[in-house]
């Protein structure tokens, strides 16, 4: 080729590469774009707490995207049923439960937006429980006791793993060294075992971490107290949320976008562009994701470019469960009215609607005659992807086998989400599979350039619980308003400037004190970059 020729082509190359670059970079700043400093991405827990961290901050430049028609995330409810009256009564298809309430040291800051708003709830007895098989009423609460001292044993070896950086086991391996074997014929301890595990974690001991599964519960039930109230409030628990967004919002304030879908978001170091299903879009200079790991998992929103690899596995990694509430409401009450629980032993199948729960008992919703089943996991994602009437008819068999000297007609009203099929949720909340490092999980958290990730999945120690969430989102707010003003942050207690670090390199396990400030919480961003 002539040398002259080759020089042209050359010119034409970079001419074309600059081009590129040029519209790859226009496209974020699309003068057809809505334009903010910081844009905030769902309107969950998270997403309203980063948005008011801001807001304290004197950062009022913020958009809030939200996927459904109202605030709250998985904070969900529903009316169901009729009242007396005709009016419907209001249930939780999502979080139920304020998880640790507080200590004379420190108060869940959930519990502290319940009690400001008001939110009506009652104590959860976990200990007011009768216990059945397919025969009915069958006593093998002797199984209860033996869980729960096998249990503090299992959490005595938990903390040692831990604190002497020892390679993490499964939930199924740690029971086990604490002298918890039950037969997998032995059908009772198979749904005393769900009770207390698969229950909370939305997952099985085979599959959940030992260390991070023991320490989620007991950073919170240690620190919070161990007493769990059930919302059962009219304006739903997600009246909590609504209440400190009103803090900030003023009324039809054109910063929040409600029954918005994000579809593509394209990050660099100069910024963010989100691009919405209805055609709209938003520049901005920072975004907080908030979305729920089940989104991330399912590719719900393009990343442009993708994010990269360290954070996609990471993505990858964790697990995210499915919590199904199955609901009914009957012309009376005809179970134990003075009882909370009911735990179904069935005679084949572990997790086969093994938990019912009374709202009909005092203090709950009385008069209701409502009563509700959970499933998890691959029960749940089963249930989900059935009929309502072939659910209904499953669940009525189990009840019937309960009761079988009660007569039980048919149930007046029945309903359940499908949160495996949400497209903005993809699941309930997240877990912690067995041997994932804390590397691993600061890679999770790890902002990438400008965009930044908050969440209930995001927390080390509070993940799978709302105050996870509240905690993660006031924290990315506040990190962001502290790079917009060029300050640093103290965050528990530990001074952060800057992005979060992440791990190119994993090394399989993690020295606690990379990643804790002296207090034990969470910074991640004082690790070292590796």
């Amino acid at each position: 080729m002539h040398l002259a020729t080759l020089a042209s082509l050359v010119a034409l190359f970079s001419s074309f590469q600059l081009c590129v670059g040029y519209v790859a970079q226009s496209r974020l700043h699309d003068p057809r774009c809505t334009k903010t400093t910081v844009a905030v991405l769902g309107g969950g827990m998270a997403g309203v707490t980063a948005a008011q961290a801001l807001s304290n901050a004197s950062m009022n430049d913020f958009i809030i995207v939200e996927y459904r028609d109202t605030l709250g995330g998985r904070v969900w409810h529903t009316d169901f049923g009729q009242r007396p009256n005709g009016e419907p009564w209001v249930i939780e298809y999502g979080a139920n439960w304020v998880q640790g309430l507080g200590s004379k040291h420190t108060e869940n800051p959930v519990w502290s937006l319940a009690k400001k708003y008001q939110l009506e709830n009652t104590f959860s007895n976990y200990d007011s429980i009768l216990t059945y098989n397919e025969t009915g009423y069958t006593d093998y609460s002797d199984l209860l006791d033996e869980y729960s001292a096998a249990s503090e044993r299992a959490s005595e070896r938990a903390g040692r793993i831990l604190n002497n950086n020892i390679q993490d086991m499964t939930a199924r391996s740690g029971l086990a060294l604490a002298g918890w074997k039950p037969r997998r014929d032995d059908m009772a301890a198979q749904a005393v075992e769900w009770w207390n595990w698969d229950w909370e974690g939305a997952y099985t001991p085979e599959t959940s971490s030992f260390v991070f599964g023991v320490a989620s519960e007991n950073l919170t039930f240690n620190q919070f107290g161990d007493k769990n109230n059930l919302v059962v409030d009219r304006r739903g628990y997600s009246a909590i949320i609504q209440g400190e967004a009103n803090t900030f919002l003023r009324r039809n304030d054109t910063r929040l976008r409600l029954d918005t879908q994000i579809t593509d978001i394209e990050h660099g170091p100069w910024g963010i562009t989100v691009r919405n299903a209805d055609g709209s879009c938003i520049s901005a200079a920072y975004a907080i994701c908030t979305f729920s790991l089940g989104v991330l998992q399912n590719d719900a929103v393009d990343f442009a470019p993708a994010l990269p690899d360290w954070k996609q596995t990471a993505i990858a990694k964790f697990n995210m469960g499915t919590y199904t509430k199955i609901f009914l409401q009957f012309n009376e009450t005809f179970w134990p009215n003075n009882t909370q629980f009911f735990l179904y032993a069935d005679p084949t199948t572990r997790g086969y609607y093994p938990v019912f729960q009374s709202l009909s008992t005092e203090g709950f919703l009385p008069g209701s005659n409502i009563i509700f089943v959970t499933v998890v996991q691959d029960q749940a994602y089963r249930v989900e992807r059935q009929s309502n009437e072939q659910t209904k008819a499953e669940v009525m068999q189990v009840l019937r086998a309960m009761f079988p000297h009660k007569t039980i007609p048919d149930p007046i009203a029945f309903t359940y989400p499908r949160w495996s099929t949400e497209p903005w949720a993809y699941g309930s909340y997240s877990n912690w599979p067995a041997g994932t490092s804390l590397e691993m999980h600061q890679n999770l958290r790890a902002n990438v350039d400008r965009l930044w990730f908050a969440g209930e999945a995001t927390s080390a120690p509070y993940f799978g619980f709302l105050h996870g969430a509240y905690y993660e989102g006031r924290e990315a707010g506040r990190n962001v308003a502290a790079l917009l003003r060029g300050e640093c942050v103290s965050i528990y207690g530990v001074q952060t400037c800057g992005p979060r670090a992440h791990y190119e390199v994993l090394h399989g396990t993690t020295p606690s004190s990379a990643y804790t400030g002296s207090n034990g919480w969470p910074v991640n961003s004082t690790s070292v970059h590796a």
